[in-house]
């Protein structure tokens, strides 16, 4: 109902900065901008388009900050319509008055991620690459941001686009051959409609396959630091951060609650979360902490399961090896340095046929050991950029997956030579599930889930 207002907001950051932007767009914007601003030779309307002019902003005859504003007419702007941004000093004064001065002449305030909401109503974009602006803001890794590019560059619509064809070359086989059954066209064989159907199957499995790479490069890898108390998990925490995060000491339980941080791993992001040692206790403080460790467990991409090979393996490690049960899991076995109390039987007898590292914590060396391992486990080896297409959103999975059990519908229709009016019907959900992906059949609900995860300004 407000697709034809002109809205404003500050496009940058609260707080001090060298520059502050307000954006402005809609059919009025020109006209708000001209009437708060001041030029030294010339006003905003009479400026060229997409040139940058100086002057100030006033409020009556007060003057609220000198100013630098350009025009830039539609279509050819973000949102494809009329657009003006002012460039003032940075701070939460200066923004925050011209902001409201153009409220008070006749814009409203944007919504969370209106602006490039209207790029997409307004055909600029699909729905994949208006998400991935946001997937670039929020980038925390140069593998992540440079991901979120390629999809903003419409790699992903794309290959949605290749399935799309196959859909639609067999619905005009069989639509031509339910309607004009008579006329020398090309007849719609069972044969050729499994074809496409395979090889946009196909597709469909490669997009969901890399979906799980897709995802851990985007989010990074949730990895969470386990074992019973003082077995090592604060010094492989601070070994890999590089720096001391968690209190490291001899006496047993130092660690009470959650503490997380985030590694950089050749570009790859990991999230560590050093957790309460594993232990039965009756000290409400520290029960409290391990509750939370076993709940970590349930959402970790990866466990590193630490043992401490200086003590004789007891109750509280064998509670541990249930909980990591059907995990991914690094199990190292620790201080190594000392005098150890279980050889590889005790082990063994504790982990069974999994793999270990027996390692000291303590040693530089030690820790890029781990690292690789975690390469290993996840990039064969190696984390590298590539050209391949990863899905890497939670919503494109399950319409794809949706999207993936209609095409075996329509497969199974195909077996079985199932009327071709019938298979039509399982041919229209995977277009419409694929649409889902791209914003052409999506409803107004996800939408307004999509934008909300913007900021205001964006």
């Amino acid at each position: 109902m407000f697709e034809n207002d002109t809205i404003s907001a500050i496009s940058t950051a609260n707080g001090e900065a060298g520059i502050g932007i307000v954006r402005i767009s809609g059919d009025r914007s020109i006209e708000i901008a001209d009437s708060i601003f001041k030029g030294i030779k010339k006003s905003l309307k009479e400026s060229p388009n997409r040139q940058l002019i100086y002057g100030h902003i006033y409020d009556a005859d007060k003057v609220i900050d000198e100013v630098l504003i350009v025009k830039m007419l539609a279509p050819y702007t973000y949102t494809r319509e009329d657009v003006v941004e002012i460039y003032c000093h940075g701070g939460i004064i200066s923004v925050r008055k011209i902001l409201d001065l153009t409220l008070e002449r006749g814009a409203r305030l944007a919504d969370r991620g209106e602006f490039t909401k209207r790029a997409f109503l307004n055909g600029r974009l699909d729905l994949t690459q208006a998400e991935a602006v946001i997937d670039i803001i929020k980038s925390k890794s140069e593998i992540a941001h440079d991901m979120s590019i390629r999809q903003l560059e419409g790699s992903l619509k794309g290959e949605l686009d290749k399935v799309k064809d196959d859909l639609i070359s067999m619905q005009a086989l069989i639509v031509a051959n339910i309607d004009f059954p008579e006329d020398e066209i090309e007849e719609a064989t069972y044969s050729k409609l499994k074809d496409y159907a395979d090889r946009g199957l196909e597709r469909v499995e490669k997009l969901i396959k890399n979906s799980t790479r897709g995802l851990l490069l985007r989010d990074g890898i949730n990895t969470t630091i386990l074992g019973k108390p003082n077995v090592g998990k604060s010094s492989l925490l601070n070994g890999l951060l590089r720096f001391e995060k968690a209190i490291v000491t001899d006496v047993a339980g130092t660690t009470r609650d959650i503490i997380s941080d985030y590694i950089n791993l050749d570009g790859l992001l990991l999230k560590l979360t050093d957790t309460a040692g594993i232990r039965n206790t009756d000290d409400i403080v520290e029960k409290i902490g391990v509750d939370k460790a076993k709940e970590e467990i349930e959402t970790s991409d990866l466990i590193i399961a630490i043992f401490d090979g200086s003590r004789e393996f007891n109750e509280d490690d064998r509670q541990i090896v249930k909980l990591i049960e059907n995990k991914k899991t690094i199990i190292l076995v620790n201080k190594s340095d000392l005098e150890q109390k279980v050889n590889e039987d005790d082990i063994k007898a504790l982990i069974g046929d999994r793999a270990y590292l027996r390692t000291s914590l303590m040693k530089a060396d030690e820790i890029s050991k781990i690292e690789d391992l975690i390469k290993e486990m996840f990039f064969e080896g190696k984390i590298e950029q590539t050209r391949d297409v990863y899905v890497n959103n939670l919503r494109h999975v399950r319409a794809l997956k949706d999207t993936r059990n209609a095409l075996l519908d329509v497969i199974d229709d195909i077996n079985n030579e199932t009327f071709l009016d019938l298979m039509e019907v399982n041919l229209n959900m995977a277009l419409n599930y694929l649409g889902e992906i791209t914003g052409e059949t999506t409803n107004e609900d996800i939408l307004d889930k999509v934008f909300s995860e913007f900021c205001i300004g964006k």
